[in-house]
């Protein structure tokens, strides 16, 4: 019998997790245990040596037990916590990258970790693309002006007029999964689409039907620039006081992938002087942020909590390909998104 602790939260219940085990891996002989962690009630922030967790290293420690494998989001696998299970051999974070994992612990103590890349895709360019929209067309501030009691009639006169995607250049910054969708559905809305990425080729980027450029260019040409990219520390402040002032007069910034892509600081200046038209951000420097932040201030600037993954169809497809990396797992094949590779040595009779 297989010893599994799902460890889930408000968002990735554990009896989700139970479910996609079961559905993926019934065939084994799996004995559940269950961890629900208080993310996104309480915000996510560092655990001992660890981002992005929710909840605390005996939580985790108190939970895990003689555990083989864990199914996670949030839980804090820090250096310590590896250190105190020496059972554990499997953990499968059902996030685009596992942060809440010291890599580097789990290799040392023969731990594969698991991840699940693409489990919000959707929900993330949907989400990208209706803060476009929002942004270009004043949908939010149009909204709260008429609930206060102002018809704003003013917003029809042409140099308050927004402007529309079709005919519109769009930069996207990053061209991964979620990348992609966005620019799938906006050149069905009839945009000509940039991207900056160094990892995509031009002949797959003009098999896609859209063009590749350096970072500098697509800044100068583009109405409406959205952020996909990860977040490494090559991408920190990606977009920063010096590139952001290439922009075009009025241009559109949208950022719902990561807050540290972004260099927050000169934005209110930008916004105030009409270099940028509007903002619109699900993420941030600081998150949450303090109530005293600029751009709470500043002219057009539409704001969300950290929402654009957040799907309930993000939530079963998240849970089901960690299960599916756990079925490989005790099938005694390779997963197929292993964070840690160098591990997969300490683990003899692996199938590729």
């Amino acid at each position: 019998m297989t010893s599994v602790l799902a460890a889930g939260d408000h968002f990735v219940a554990p009896e989700v997790f139970v479910d996609a085990l079961r559905d993926s891996a019934g065939a084994h002989d799996l004995q559940f245990s269950t961890l629900k962690l208080p993310w996104p009630v309480e915000p996510f922030g560092p655990v001992g040596n660890v981002l992005e967790a929710s909840g605390t290293e005996q939580q985790l420690l108190d939970a895990l037990g003689d555990a083989e494998i864990v199914a996670t989001q949030m839980a804090p696998f820090t250096s310590d916590v590896l250190a105190a299970a020496p059972n554990l051999k499997f953990v499968g974070v059902c996030r685009g990258g596992p942060v809440n994992v010291d890599l580097q612990a789990a290799t040392d103590n023969g731990v594969i970790v698991s991840y699940a890349p693409g489990r919000n895709a959707a929900a993330a360019a949907e989400f990208a693309v209706g803060l476009t929209l929002a942004a270009l067309r004043r949908i939010p501030g149009s909204d709260a002006e008429l609930k206060s009691g102002n018809w704003r009639g003013d917003y029809y006169a042409y140099e308050n007029a927004g402007i529309e995607l079709e005919g519109a250049t769009v930069g996207l910054v990053g061209y991964g999964a979620i990348g992609k969708i966005v620019a799938r559905v906006l050149k069905a809305f009839g945009s000509h689409v940039l991207v900056s990425d160094p990892f995509v080729k031009t002949e797959d980027a003009a098999r896609d039907g859209v063009e590749l450029v350096e970072l500098d260019d697509l800044l100068r040409r583009s109405s409406v620039v959205s952020l996909h990219a990860r977040l490494t520390p090559e991408t920190k402040n990606l977009l920063n006081a010096d590139n952001l002032k290439l922009l075009p007069e009025g241009a559109v910034l949208i950022n719902s992938a990561r807050g540290g892509l972004l260099d927050y600081a000169p934005l209110p200046e930008l916004l105030k002087s009409g270099r940028l038209g509007a903002l619109a951000v699900d993420v941030y420097d600081i998150e949450p942020p303090p109530r005293d932040w600029p751009l709470f201030d500043a002219p057009n600037v539409i704001t969300t909590p950290h929402l654009a993954g957040a799907t309930r169809q993000t939530a079963h497809r998240a849970a089901q390909i960690v299960a599916g990396e756990v079925a490989l797992y005790l099938e005694g094949k390779r997963p197929r998104f292993v964070a840690n590779p160098d591990v997969l040595a300490k683990f003899e009779g692996l199938q590729p």
